[in-house]
């Protein structure tokens, strides 16, 4: 009775096909993102990965629970990241701490493991964004200011009885990456600041967005012009362009007596571009002029043996070199090709490991402006105790990186939201101490300060080292 009743009543088989196609169908559109919000966690004040991002921007971003830096992935920050995506931060913090005794310059570990203290109680969290993919080099020099700033207020007590958090996330220096960044981490409530971004273009392409969203952005390294001013939610701990480019273009007129100078940049990097103008401009002032040559370290045609012989042929008696960061390996091998013919000048992007390491003899005697070094100022602690963390010198970058975090911290203890630690760094009144002078910025949110001249001289663990000029 029952299978005939089945059978009679039945529908045909045309509503079985049409039910299948619409199941189908729904599995289509709705299961990927079924699937991908499980990578989706809810913000809280102490839970683990509070990353709202997914998909591709997910694997960028991490508190602790991923290896970013896989140079320094030892088999105890393995074991460590493991435990932390479990919530197991006590076992993390222990694993982090043994991986750091057998590579204590790894300054994402060292981030992670005070992230993962401060997991089970009260904290504040701010990201940084740097180039690990792109340039990891760089992306370390910057960790390393954070990663001492969050380790110092962290063992004093926290902001206000609050440790803090520092999300790190890989960008790549690619406007296309740093887009989505940008919009993954202003979603993403609970972060209160964003250290960085690195290339110019990279915080050109973020400022906007964070600007719109209100959510405070101070980068450490981007010199571009068009950053100043940019608007209320934008800072930088780097003095502007200007005030860079002037000193190195009055010391070749002026002490070297040189005032022919050709130039050979990059147009796709804007704070190079404005390097550059601001140094002609300046050159000029100072009664120098600029030999005009074709000299662009972006394009895919660029010849340095070209390059140095058109420089050469036009009277130039000096170089200024200003790449992008991504590609200084076309700055040394324009040096290589110059072998002394021209003395060199070159942009603060230069003050790098691989400028001393790749250039060795053919970059002995280049000069060029930074916003700190560490010989410049006996009397601050900074150096020395990067020194003693990092177990070497450290540059620049880390200590402008320093001076960002430190700028967070200290407007975090007057207010803990978005909009009260952005009132706060635009207050004109605001200072704080920072690697060796107070952090202080201007209307244009700018950092007030002036650079130093430093020359590559023999010494150093590469040979060679940036020392000041006197």
């Amino acid at each position: 009775m029952y299978q005939d009743t089945n059978k009679k009543n039945s529908p045909p088989p045309i509503v079985f096909i049409i039910a299948i196609g619409l199941i189908g169908f729904g599995a289509y559109k709705f299961l990927p993102g079924l699937l991908n919000a499980k990578n989706l966690t809810t913000p809280t004040s102490t839970s683990t990965p509070t990353t709202i991002a997914s998909g591709a921007i997910a694997n960028r971003i991490s508190l602790g629970n991923q290896i970013l830096l896989t140079s320094y992935a030892t088999p105890d920050k393995q074991a460590g990241v493991q435990a932390f995506a479990e919530g197991n931060y006590q076992a993390a913090a222990q694993y982090f701490q043994k991986s750091l005794q057998q590579n204590r310059n790894d300054p994402e570990t060292l981030i992670y493991l005070n992230n993962a203290r401060s997991s089970n109680g009260s904290s504040l969290k701010i990201a940084v964004s740097v180039p690990i993919g792109s340039n990891p080099n760089v992306a370390q020099e910057i960790l390393r200011g954070v990663a001492q700033a969050q380790d110092e207020i962290n063992t004093s007590g926290g902001i206000n009885g609050a440790k803090l958090q520092v999300e790190i996330v890989n960008d790549d220096n690619s406007p296309e990456v740093v887009r989505e960044v940008a919009k993954a981490l202003t979603k993403e409530q609970n972060i209160l600041a964003v250290i960085g971004h690195n290339a110019s273009n990279a915080s050109l392409e973020a400022a906007p967005i964070y600007q719109q969203e209100k959510l405070v952005m101070v980068t450490p390294t981007s010199f571009a012009n068009n950053l100043s001013g940019f608007g209320s939610y934008i800072f930088r701990t780097v003095p502007n362009i200007s005030l860079m480019a002037a000193p190195l273009a009055e010391y070749i007129v002026k002490t070297e007596r040189q005032t022919n100078i050709a130039v050979c940049y990059d147009s796709q990097a804007p704070d190079n571009i404005s390097f550059k103008d601001e140094f002609v401009a300046s050159l000029t002032a100072a009664g120098g002029k600029l030999v005009p040559t074709v000299c662009d370290f972006s394009l895919p045609s660029f010849n340095p043996e070209s390059a140095i012989a058109d420089a050469v042929s036009k009277g130039a008696q000096g170089l200024m070199v200003a790449p992008h960061v991504d590609r200084i390996d076309r700055a040394i091998s324009l040096a290589r090709i110059n072998r002394g013919k021209l003395p060199l000048y070159g942009s603060t992007t230069l003050y790098t490991f691989q400028t001393l390491k790749d250039g060795q003899k053919n970059v002995d005697g280049l000069v060029l402006p930074v916003p700190w070094h560490p010989d410049t100022n006996p009397g601050s602690r900074f150096p020395e105790n990067a020194r003693q963390r990092w177990g070497g010198i450290v540059n620049w970058r880390t200590a402008t990186s320093f001076d960002a975090t430190q700028a967070v911290i200290a407007g975090l203890r007057q207010s803990n939201t978005r909009e009260g630690l952005q009132q706060a760094l635009r207050n004109p009144s605001f200072s704080t101490a920072g690697s060796s002078e107070d952090v202080k910025f201007l209307p244009t949110g700018d950092r007030a300060g002036k650079p130093i001249l430093v020359q590559v001289k023999q010494g150093g663990s590469t040979g060679y080292n940036f020392v000041p000029l006197r």
